[in-house]
């Protein structure tokens, strides 16, 4: 049954609605391609039997996310924040875990504003910890010089038992972060300002045995390094966006925050909790705080009601199809059978 219904979400999660200037045909090839790295299961449901597995109450898991940057987008995007604040909801009420924010500054606003529509509180650490109320957030230096440094501390002082990324940026083959079109991001020749690389916290984890899930939508987020030759193989410069970053499950998706919602959805199954799933209206005000706190819709850079090209409503539509396909998957044979 699990994979009964991560086959369900799984397609959900990959259906394709892109206009004619954007890449066609990317997700199926990066999917199947995740999906054999899963052991030929549905990645959704295997990130969410991860999770479950290794994060208990009090345990601390990093969520990642933020992308976009000066001069287009200062604050980020529409798509990473609201899906990394509906998953660190899910594991902090249906786990007891607590989620660990970590990101730059720059991207910190829309992230505080998504996790606090989404009812997760963002509280100093030791209160979350020690009171269960809420979650954290952890600003990375401003110095790339510095980072080293500061993730080695990082796992010392939180000892997380998860680390989850999604729509954050890797560095590729040459060193360098980059765009989904495959502009360098840092190094010599970015025209962005203030990208700092923190993709080291994922190897990080990967070097101590800690659990990992990357989820994206081009193959330059975390995680993708796992399915490096397809995301070179399939993406338009592929060879330069794709980063080497690697993660223990990869989940490819139409847009970040969905690959979020399937495995929110996948964990809300597994507990048989269908009620920890977030509503379509809890969907409008997350997506809504994290533009009025600058997350800027990444196709059009505007603060209209969009995530990546489309409009918020059909991530509203997204969640109540989730939602039904887990709570009927959840009901006892028969129920409503009519004849």
């Amino acid at each position: 049954m699990p994979d009964f219904v991560g086959e369900a979400i799984d397609r959900l999660v990959t259906i394709e609605a892109k206009n004619r200037g954007m890449p066609h045909g990317i997700l199926l090839p990066m999917y199947e391609a995740a999906r054999k790295a899963a052991g030929g299961r549905p990645v959704t449901m295997v990130a969410a039997e991860g999770l479950k597995k290794h994060l208990g109450k009090g345990d601390v898991v990093f969520v990642m996310t933020g992308a976009g940057y000066e001069p287009t987008m200062p604050k980020g995007e529409s798509d990473g924040p609201p899906g990394a604040a509906a998953l660190a909801r899910i594991l902090y009420r249906g786990l007891g875990a607590i989620p660990v924010y970590v990101n730059e500054e720059c991207h910190a606003d829309p992230i505080v504003a998504s996790s606090e529509a989404a009812g997760l509180m963002v509280k100093p650490f030791a209160q979350a910890r020690d009171r269960h109320l809420g979650a954290a957030i952890v600003n990375a230096p401003t110095r790339q010089s510095e980072i080293k440094g500061w993730i080695a501390k990082l796992f010392e002082d939180y000892k997380p038992k998860a680390v989850v990324s999604a729509e954050r940026l890797g560095a590729g083959a040459d060193g360098n972060v980059h765009t989904a079109t495959g502009l360098p991001l840092t190094g010599p020749n970015s025209q962005f300002e203030g990208c700092i690389d923190i993709g080291d916290i994922v190897t990080e984890a990967n070097k101590r045995g800690i659990f990992s899930v990357g989820i994206g939508d081009h193959g330059n987020e975390l995680g993708f390094g796992t399915i490096y030759d397809a995301v070179v193989k399939t993406m338009p410069k592929g060879k330069a966006l794709a980063t080497v970053v690697k993660t223990d499950v990869v989940v490819p998706a139409m847009m970040s925050n969905w690959g979020c919602y399937g495995i929110e959805g996948c964990l809300a199954f597994l507990l048989k909790k269908p009620e920890l799933i977030h509503t379509p209206d809890m969907e409008k005000r997350i997506v809504q705080a994290c533009l009025d706190a600058g997350g800027l819709e990444a196709m059009y850079c505007t603060t209209d009601f969009f995530v990546d090209g489309l409009d918020g409503e059909t991530s509203m539509a997204f969640m109540q199809i989730l939602s039904n396909i887990v709570r009927k998957n959840l009901e006892p044979p028969g129920t409503g059978l009519t004849h």
